[in-house]
């Protein structure tokens, strides 16, 4: 089985993707396996391409199933309020990131809309794996774009 940073290691390899694209990847895994990967797809005209978003339909198409018990979600930045919500709604088990996101991250920097009491489902959070790379990438992408 591997470990968190390795799985990361998968997640930043998606990132880094498409060289036109927002740098963020993620990866499904259950039982020790990547069942899921993917990358933002958001310059198509999608908003709702978030790597998380498309990792996680993904994930339901390989195990047949809307719900994903048993499955952790590993991804570069952490989670807006849409995916953070879809943690909830795939009753996802874990979600590890990388990079926090005080803007808008809702895994525990803005909010931790996953472990909000009002829902039925809480999905545990933990951030700051491999959090040096997972930024350095971001904060190149966007240095270069921007004056």
């Amino acid at each position: 089985m591997l470990k968190a940073e390795e799985y990361m290691r998968l997640a930043l390899e998606e990132a880094a993707a498409d060289p036109d694209e927002v740098p963020v990847g993620a990866v499904v895994v259950y039982q020790g396996r990547v069942i899921a990967r993917a990358h933002n797809e958001r310059k198509e005209n999608a908003p709702f391409a978030h790597a998380e978003m498309l990792a996680m339909e993904r994930a339901c198409r390989a195990l047949g199933t809307r719900r994903l018990h048993g499955c952790t979600l590993y991804v570069t930045l952490e989670p807006c309020p849409m995916c953070a919500g879809a943690l909830i709604m795939a009753e996802m088990d874990g979600c590890v990131f990388g990079a926090s996101d005080p803007r808008q991250g809702c895994c525990g920097s803005v909010y931790t809309l996953p472990q909000d009491p009002a829902f039925y489902h809480r999905v545990r959070c933990a951030g700051g794996v491999m959090e040096q790379q997972c930024a350095a990438l971001l904060q190149a992408f966007f240095s270069a774009r921007r004056p």
